[in-house]
């Protein structure tokens, strides 16, 4: 694996659920130490401060480092572990799948389980298990075994999943590409700016809590006061059986996606087209994408105090939000390459634009 693949690997296999995102980002820091000046709001998101050759505009960018996970519930006096989610799961993807919980006596292993098909009648054999019905074993057989080993209500669970480089040299398989990808991208544009120009301040934030609420960027925003804003992202890849291109366009291997449109937000149009104009100037293949469900950190940074000209651009990704997405690495170098070139003619003449 190269540099990237490694780092890769690293973000995406540290634990850091909603609200317990301490192990990664710590992380995350080492990565950031040398590339600008670093802080941290008291919700726990990072900002690096990155001065070009003006003050101003100052520009975020906004990448989560959270990821999808659980936390303990309730234990059972037979020794099982009933847990709520943190984010948003698809119950179909969870069972069978080991999970770590993170106790104060260290990692414990476990398994998602429910009832056994073999005892269900045919009309309960055919429908989903809800969340609610799943519990995860430790192998214990009292709740007196569980305690013991450390676990408690409150403690966060992660999905137990190593990243892995698959057949063509050219995908990688991991949990947590939502959005350790997002993060990935901007220490890549960070290590591009130490040696290239630009107009502008970049404020650089890993924030927390995204999925449970896009609450980390609801305190870094105000920390930053951007003039404008780049949220990087996983997009939903719909290239996969069953899914129509009007349902998720994205294609992995095709590109970064820009979104036209989520549920939260409408994209600044200038600010977009001046994304579509430079990939096409500099040969990225940019891919136009839409979110009819879901939101990301731009939902609260595009409405900062009278408003903030934002856009997000993303590397598509199959099957997010369970224990194993897949990225293609082209799709990930050339959103890199485009974040650059569009930092570089963000000047301040070009963001007083935006809003005209």
């Amino acid at each position: 694996m190269d540099k990237i693949a490694q780092r890769l690997k690293v973000l995406t296999e540290a634990h850091g659920v909603p609200g317990y995102e301490a192990p990664v980002r710590t992380l995350i820091r080492k990565y950031l130490e040398g590339l600008g000046e670093i802080s941290q709001d008291g919700l726990g998101s990072l900002v690096c401060r990155k001065p070009g050759s003006a003050e101003a505009p100052r520009v975020m960018l906004a990448a989560h480092m959270d990821e999808v996970g659980f936390m303990v519930k309730h234990i059972t006096k037979e020794g099982f572990i009933k847990f709520l989610p943190l984010g948003g799961w698809f119950d179909q993807v969870l069972l069978g799948h080991r999970v770590i919980i993170k106790t104060r006596k260290g990692d414990v292993v476990g398994v998602i389980g429910a009832k056994p098909p073999h005892i269900l009648p045919p009309d309960e054999r055919n429908k989903v298990v809800q969340k609610k019905d799943m519990y995860i074993d430790i192998g214990a057989t009292s709740r007196e075994e569980v305690e013991e080993a450390g676990v408690r209500p409150g403690d966060p669970v992660v999905p137990r999943a190593d990243f892995v480089v698959l057949a063509n040299g050219k995908s990688y398989l991991s949990k947590a590409f939502d959005d350790r990808v997002g993060v990935a991208m901007m220490l890549e544009v960070l290590e591009a700016l130490q040696t290239q120009a630009h107009p502008n301040t970049v404020y650089a934030v890993a924030t927390v809590q995204e999925e449970v609420g896009v609450r980390g960027a609801h305190t870094s925003v105000w920390a930053v006061e951007p003039d404008v804003a780049i949220v990087l992202e996983s997009d939903i890849a719909g290239d996969v059986p069953g899914v129509q291109p009007d349902q998720a366009p994205a294609k992995m291997g095709g590109g970064p996606s820009l979104l036209i449109y989520d549920r939260s937000m409408v994209p600044n149009l200038a600010l977009r087209d001046l994304l579509v104009d430079t990939a096409k100037e500099i040969g990225v293949d940019l891919q136009i994408s839409f979110v009819e469900g879901g939101a990301t950190d731009g939902a609260v940074i595009h409405l900062h105090r009278t408003g903030v000209p934002t856009v997000v651009l993303s590397v598509p990704a199959r099957h997010i939000h369970s224990h194993s997405a897949i990225i293609h690495r082209n799709d990930f170098d050339q959103a890199v390459q485009l974040l650059v070139a569009v930092l570089q003619r963000l000047d301040a003449q070009t963001v007083a634009a935006l809003t005209r």
